[in-house]
């Protein structure tokens, strides 16, 4: 059986591509990154996540982009709350981030001749990130098949990103139909202090969109949408 990495966050989007590339006989192995993100919860919900998908490695790769800084997910910048969300790069932006992970990716897919680069990429409700484009995919995936020794001898890299023009809706209904347990994903870019969900970040907004327009309740949230409304009713 041939092997797949998957980048994977414990969100949303990474668990429901873990769970098509399994459809699809992949093998896998989930990479989760601790990069000194202010969400770093998001660690303990992948490992908590990644344990429906049975007999898989998951390795998690620390590397500091703090001391780059530039984004509200890895400085003192504040995470943007309660905002309309648009096509505008937001501060939540990681500068480099996917190029990043990818090199680091395709370094382990050589190690472990996995050459099938899985990740939740989606130009529909997504807030406005280079990073989520296909002409980045298209231009990624040469660039590693020329500066690898596996591109090179021929055991070439694909980058999948089978989420790309899905709703998030649609992508939730999707993890359902292959039976992904949503409970304990993590979208939040600003966590409160006992790891819960803020609701009110782009993350939070586009997550509880998804589940409101598939019709369904997040099972993940129900504490925090409660705690978000009483918020909301503070402010009037």
């Amino acid at each position: 059986m041939a092997h797949a990495i998957v980048l994977f966050s414990g969100g949303i989007d990474s668990t429901t591509v873990a769970a098509v590339a399994r459809e699809q006989g992949f093998a896998l192995i989930l990479l989760s990154f601790d990069y000194g993100q202010r969400h770093r919860v998001e660690l303990e919900k992948a490992s908590r996540v990644g344990m429906q998908f049975h007999k898989v490695k998951h390795r998690i790769f620390r590397i500091d982009l703090t001391g780059i800084g530039g984004s509200a997910l890895t400085s003192s910048l504040d995470v943007p709350k309660d905002r309309a969300i648009d096509d505008e790069i937001p501060v939540t932006y990681v500068p480099s981030r996917n190029l990043i992970f990818f090199s680091v990716a395709a370094a382990f897919g050589e190690v472990y001749e996995a050459f099938d680069l899985f990740y939740g990429a989606n130009i529909l409700d997504y807030s406005g990130y280079p990073d989520c484009r296909p002409e980045f995919i298209e231009s990624l995936e040469k660039t590693l098949n020329l500066g690898t020794k596996a591109g090179v001898v021929g055991n070439r890299f694909r980058i999948h990103a089978p989420l790309l023009n899905m709703t998030k809706a649609e992508i939730i209904r999707t993890g359902l139909r292959l039976g992904v347990d949503y409970s304990h994903t993590h979208s939040c870019y600003d966590p409160l202090p006992d790891g819960s969900a803020c609701g009110r970040c782009d993350s939070c907004s586009i997550r509880r969109k998804g589940f409101a327009e598939a019709g369904i309740e997040d099972p993940a949230l129900p504490i925090v949408n409660h705690k978000y409304v009483d918020r909301m009713s503070d402010r009037d």
